[in-house]
């Protein structure tokens, strides 16, 4: 069954970002724009894990995670915020949040960060994934194609995994981007087509196929 995650973000663009990731990662977003509406939510207990704006309007992401805690709600909090002074880190996580993160930030650390707090109550997720005769270790971060190691950039790396959790779907340029560059990425930018072509010298020009006028696909 998918992990319900509600989104705690007032920033439209930031919010849609993080809610079409996740889903595309098979969770089921929900995202509200204020306090009183996260804490309505979260307190249904219908969540799984909460990604929790700081600078929420009418009552702040502080005043949310406290009223939560004190009413027993022990559901996950990653805090994510603009303030990224010692003293807001400390008071979020002395307040009961789990993890922290500043903006600007890239979605597949804030997805490693949501998977690694709804692990405890999830079967181990495999740290190792295979297509194609392409194995990525997630842990070491090191690469192999039919055995054989190959290097990749963080950049390239990130790009693969993002094919490899995807077999056989296409991904749009603009959802590659988003995913590996982050959400202040250019949609202007031919910076995918440049990795693609630097990822398939790398694990084979057949692997990632150009789907005309729609985006990539890695044939499973």
């Amino acid at each position: 069954m998918a992990n319900r995650v509600l989104i705690a973000e007032d920033e439209y663009r930031i919010a849609s970002f993080i809610e079409k990731g996740l889903r595309a990662n098979g969770f089921l977003p929900v995202c509200v724009g204020d306090g009183a509406s996260a804490l309505e939510v979260a307190l249904r207990g219908e969540v799984d894990l909460i990604v929790l704006d700081l600078g929420l309007p009418d009552m702040d992401g502080f005043s949310v995670l406290r009223r939560l805690r004190g009413a027993g709600v022990d559901v996950p909090v990653v805090v994510l915020t603009a303030r990224d002074g010692v003293r807001d880190t400390v008071a979020a996580l002395e307040g009961g949040a789990d993890d922290y993160m500043s903006k600007p930030f890239r979605f597949e650390e804030l997805l490693a960060r949501i998977r690694l707090r709804l692990r405890a109550d999830r079967a181990p997720e495999a740290t190792v994934l295979r297509v194609r005769g392409v194995s990525l270790d997630l842990r070491t971060r090191r690469a192999q194609v039919g055995g054989r190691t190959v290097d990749l950039t963080a950049r390239e790396f990130v790009l693969a995994e993002t094919f490899l959790r995807h077999p056989g779907q296409v991904l749009a340029r603009e959802q590659l981007l988003s995913a590996v560059w982050g959400y202040d990425y250019d949609p202007g930018s031919n910076v995918v087509d440049v990795y693609v072509g630097y990822l398939r010298r790398k694990i084979g020009a057949d692997c990632i196929t150009t789907v005309r006028g729609m985006g990539y696909r890695l044939e499973a």
